[in-house]
């Protein structure tokens, strides 16, 4: 079973992910903002984190992307970003702060499962 942590500020996208995750028998995680999602990702050490690029608070979605590929245990864990975003410059972004993937919202939860599932096998 994927243990999977979505990063998102917004209940309603949160929610989203939750049920169409859940109906593929996955675990899922949530949190609200960078820091709890960092912290989150480093005691759970998913699979995969879902995360968007604009949240508020201390750090937004490309520093919280940093700091997990900065931790040598979540090495493995692979980092979807999910953004409203749509620019190339910013899709460059976050490849370069160590996103393994970019969906733009709107998503479908098809795309979702099958870029999830696209994922190298977690070594």
């Amino acid at each position: 079973m994927k243990r999977i942590l979505t990063i998102e500020d917004q209940a309603d996208i949160r929610k989203l992910i939750r049920m169409t995750l859940e109906f593929e028998s996955w675990q899922v995680h949530e949190a609200v903002d960078g820091p709890s999602g960092v912290a989150l990702a480093q005691q759970l050490r998913p699979d995969v984190v879902l995360m968007d690029l604009m949240m508020p608070g201390q750090y937004d979605g490309l520093e919280a992307c940093r700091r997990i590929r900065a931790d040598p245990s979540l090495a493995a864990t692979a980092i979807i970003v999910i953004s409203a975003r749509g620019l190339a410059v910013d899709r460059q972004a976050a490849l370069d702060a160590g996103a393994n993937q970019y969906l733009f919202k709107p998503f479908s939860p098809l795309d979702l499962i099958d870029t999830i599932e696209a994922l190298p096998v977690r070594g």
